[in-house]
């Protein structure tokens, strides 16, 4: 199990349990995390094999591993369970999910210092040999593709962009998830209605 899905031994141990269920229900974990506070908080992401989940689904899925954790009962405290999808700015927690994103930006953390730095931040550019790569800017401010271990990372999430936003209602309208006739029309400070590309 990788560290970026469950960092701690409480988040293995949880991600032992739920991922089977999450994927006998037709979707992957993406990432378990028990956070500390008052009441602590269970926060569980999936979402399906291709992409994407919707609210009724986390629903489904909220209280298919509620039961199993009641058998269960790994966690010792009271704590709320949040179940939600990745989101846009989504964390990057699996191997593929960085071929998955390739041409975007993200931000990398490793767990040791590489070349003196911890925090990368570039486009991504695939998968090749276990190393995720990344364009960064070099020393002389040129762009240059490094590889990083995915083991070495110890966090990699996207970084929210206009670019990203975009692609994102695009795939959800593409899918039929989204209704234009929802929406009202649009208009600009001297009253017109800008035309789409």
């Amino acid at each position: 199990m990788s560290d970026l899905i469950a960092k701690t031994a409480i988040d293995r141990r949880l991600a032992e349990i739920l991922t089977p269920v999450i994927e006998g229900m037709g979707f992957e974990l993406v990432r378990v995390r028990l956070m500390g506070g008052k009441t602590k908080t269970l926060q569980v992401m999936a979402e399906r094999p291709d992409g994407g989940i919707e609210v009724d689904d986390c629903a489904k899925i909220s209280t298919a591993i509620s039961a199993v954790l009641d058998v269960e009962d790994p966690i010792e405290e009271a704590y709320t369970l949040e179940v939600s999808s990745p989101g846009i700015d989504r964390p990057l927690t699996r191997l593929k999910d960085f071929e998955t994103w390739d041409g975007y930006e993200a931000k990398l953390e490793t767990a040791e210092m590489i070349d003196g730095r911890r925090r990368f931040k570039g486009m991504l550019q695939g998968v090749e040999d276990g190393e995720v790569l990344i364009e960064i800017d070099g020393p002389e401010g040129e762009p240059v593709i490094i590889g990083l271990q995915y083991g070495w990372l110890s966090d990699a999430k996207l970084v929210l962009t206009d670019e990203l936003i975009r692609e994102m209602l695009k795939a959800r309208k593409d899918a039929g998830l989204i209704d234009e006739s929802d929406f009202d029309e649009i208009e600009t400070d001297d009253g017109s209605v800008p035309q789409e590309d």
